[in-house]
């Protein structure tokens, strides 16, 4: 397991753009695959992007993918969640996710068994 933190959540109006970041305590995220997840209130925690370990496959939400994009910086120690044209059902808390060298993106929380604490992402109409 690796520990995670999130940072980049915020309050912010419908339209606008947020940058979330998920780093390694310790330790780069070059043997992770790694995702993003959101959990709103009274909802089940659901994918929005993830990106495999080797950096050679991408995955969006159905929800969410003409408005967001995965990347890793080049020394791989920080993982991005670019949100683009906010909507107020964006509000939810964001949580990073990561397994090590996994050849997939699982969808499913259980495919993934290090997690980060969450930000929170507040949308206002």
């Amino acid at each position: 397991q690796v520990q995670l933190v999130e940072s980049g959540g915020g309050l912010v109006q419908a339209g606008d753009s947020l940058s979330l970041s998920c780093a390694a305590s310790g330790r780069t995220l070059s043997a992770y695959t790694v995702a993003w997840f959101r959990q709103a209130p009274g909802k089940e925690r659901e994918i929005v992007a993830g990106i495999v370990w080797s950096g050679d496959f991408l995955y969006y939400g159905e929800s969410v993918k003409d408005r967001v994009s995965i990347s890793r910086d080049n020394a791989k120690t920080r993982v991005y969640l670019q949100m683009n044209s906010l909507k107020p059902e964006d509000t939810a808390i964001y949580y990073c996710a990561a397994q090590r060298y996994s050849n997939s993106i699982p969808a499913s929380t259980n495919g993934y068994d290090s997690w980060g604490q969450g930000t929170q992402v507040t949308v206002s109409s």
